[in-house]
């Protein structure tokens, strides 16, 4: 019997050609067995560094990759549970497009050598992130990451911020 390693592999290929004819990545796949009882999560993001994914998305790419799975049935070797879903506010960025949608976000870092700091992404490249950290833009790369996770917040990012990282200040009429 195969390991829910392999059948995730093999489930991989069957599943990311689906996700991406809806304009989508897959950007993680966890088969994870209980007894004979598999669950299958994907969990999809939007290919556009900006935009999330709608529930509308999410409902027909459920059934494109149910349909699919019903046609590699063998793979799973019994029955199974599919949960296809987007990344949480709690996934941690470790790809250079995770950072780019967390642009103007504050994130909280453990660095690899153990140090912690919390600062506000900026630009963020293919091998590092411009973080404001105590009012000073510093370059990030990502093999100085051990762990980062986007904070809450339940208020705009402050402008003097948003200034320092290039970003542009909107207002919305109530603001004015």
């Amino acid at each position: 019997m195969p390991t829910p390693d392999q059948v995730g592999r093999q489930l991989h290929e069957v599943l990311e050609p689906i996700v991406a004819g809806a304009g989508l990545e897959l950007d993680e796949l966890d088969v994870r067995a209980t007894g004979r009882r598999h669950t299958v999560k994907v969990v999809v993001d939007s290919a556009d560094d900006t935009a999330g994914v709608s529930l509308d998305v999410i409902a027909k790419l459920s059934r494109a990759a149910s349909a699919e799975l019903d046609q590699h049935e063998h793979l799973i070797g019994g029955s199974y549970t599919l949960e296809v879903t987007s990344p949480g506010i709690d996934r941690p960025l470790t790809l250079p497009r995770h950072w780019r949608k967390a642009y103007l976000r504050l994130v909280e870092v453990t660095l690899a050598d153990g140090g912690k700091l919390t600062g506000r992404v900026g630009d963020a490249g293919e091998d590092e992130v411009a973080l404001l950290v105590d009012g000073a833009v510093r370059s990030l790369a990502y093999a100085e990451v051990a762990k980062a996770l986007v904070q809450v917040e339940f208020k705009q990012a402050p402008d003097a911020e948003v200034e320092k990282l290039g970003g542009r200040v909107e207002r919305t009429e109530d603001e004015v």
